[in-house]
């Protein structure tokens, strides 16, 4: 089987969790012997590269090669998580409005930002994508979250063969009820053109039923995995005085990152050993460092900015829990990762993570009151830090990329093969 996948984001070009995704889902496909090409932008810029090296036939990563995996890069700067206003008037939000802003960003310069029409740009995307899949040979495509659906319209209408759109994030997820209406018809005309939708979870499911008017039964639910080839890390760290609580992530709406502080300073009125780090870039950093600075806090809440590679297992192996106080999170890769790394997790409730994983600690992002407790119960006990760790860790294995994969290759033979 040949897929034409078309996405925005893969190592080295990678600013959040779907480029996790992309990889493993496409290095567990390669395992399958799927056959993939894959359409991605690509930046000359060395600022958005990852620890991960490109992947392709020549070059491989997890310590083996993609034989059936090739890259094809159109030259751009599409980005999906953008700082406020990069966009012109539609992503013009200001970085006041609590709870309204659709753009958001890891790790862009901004200097290097796109300047333009966004929408031009995005099917611009999609007719160079459709020039490139007129050399390729394929039985089926397959793209990634909104800024490739007309790229996916454009590649199945001129082969005539199926498409397929997954679904990591909606416009929901990312802007609450104030939707960028550019963004939400350009998901919804992707929704509908496609033969199948493939969403990361039931929550995520129930967002495109309810909200893009797609019947159930065209929507399957594949959840993500997590990478455990790596050996698992020591969680000892030498010379540590205080308890460290992260939060790993964009620092946007989305993300409930002003929770996370809110909850830290209830923590520190019985907890005094004890330090919040905030790990990540968005378009709310330097509003939730004035909000840890308003309440008084800001010595115990430490930012790194965007992490990558041997940082990010570095921050895992010093935390003594994590936190995910998303508002609306349509899976969760990174709690997965901190049990690989035996740091136990504190997930909201709002998340398609919380349908599936069993031993994690779970709150409504709204309710910083039990999430202090919730916290503060962690520090302080530690046999329960242990149980979570410990079940949360052989638990986080279970979620294998492979499954995901061998579970999507059935759904494309379903498409295929009709009955």
């Amino acid at each position: 089987m040949n897929v034409f996948m078309v996405g925005w984001e893969f190592p080295p070009f990678i600013s959040g969790g779907l480029g996790t995704a992309c990889y493993g889902l496409t290095k567990a496909m390669d395992q399958l012997g799927i056959q993939v090409t894959f359409v991605l932008p690509k930046t000359s810029s060395s600022h958005y590269s990852s620890h991960l090296k490109m992947l392709s036939a020549e070059a491989g990563g997890g310590g083996g090669k993609l034989k059936n995996v090739k890259f094809r890069t159109i030259a751009s700067l599409l980005r999906p998580y953008v700082t406020s206003g990069t966009y012109g008037n539609p992503f013009a939000h200001s970085a006041s409005q609590k709870r309204k802003t659709a753009g958001h960003t890891d790790c862009l310069d901004p200097a290097e930002n796109y300047r333009g029409d966004m929408y031009a740009e995005v099917h611009r995307y999609a007719g160079q994508a459709a020039q490139i899949a007129a050399t390729e040979e394929f039985d089926i495509v397959h793209t990634h979250d909104w800024m490739t659906y007309p790229a996916g319209i454009a590649v199945a209408k001129a082969s005539g063969k199926p498409l397929v759109v997954q679904v990591h994030s909606t416009e929901f997820d990312r802007s609450g009820e104030n939707v960028n209406q550019m963004i939400y018809d350009i998901e919804r005309e992707g929704m509908h053109a496609a033969a199948k939708i493939i969403a990361v979870s039931n929550f995520t499911k129930n967002i495109i039923t309810s909200r893009y008017g797609v019947a159930p039964e065209k929507v399957e639910v594949v959840y993500n995995g997590v990478d455990c080839s790596n050996a698992t890390f020591s969680h000892a760290m030498p010379d540590k005085t205080d308890k460290i609580v992260l939060f790993l992530g964009r620092i946007t709406m989305q993300k409930g990152p002003d929770y996370f502080v809110a909850a830290a300073k209830k923590v520190l009125e019985i907890i005094n050993n004890v330090k919040f780090v905030i790990a990540g870039d968005g378009d709310m950093m330097y509003r939730i460092i004035e909000l840890a600075a308003h309440l008084g806090i800001g010595h115990k809440v430490l930012f790194t900015r965007f992490l990558r590679g041997s940082d990010v297992d570095r921050i895992y192996q010093m935390a003594d829990l994590y936190v995910m106080p998303s508002v609306s999170e349509p899976f969760g890769i990174a709690p997965l990762e901190a049990l690989h790394h035996n740091v136990p997790v504190l997930i909201s409730k709002q998340s398609g993570i919380a349908e599936v994983l069993t031993h994690a600690l779970r709150v409504d992002f709204w309710d910083i009151n039990e999430m202090a407790n919730k916290i503060a119960a962690v520090l302080k006990y530690p046999p329960l830090r242990k149980a979570l760790s410990d079940n949360g860790h052989s638990e986080a294995h279970k979620f294998r990329w492979e499954d995901s994969a061998a579970k999507l290759c059935k759904i494309y033979e379903q498409i295929l093969t009709p009955a």
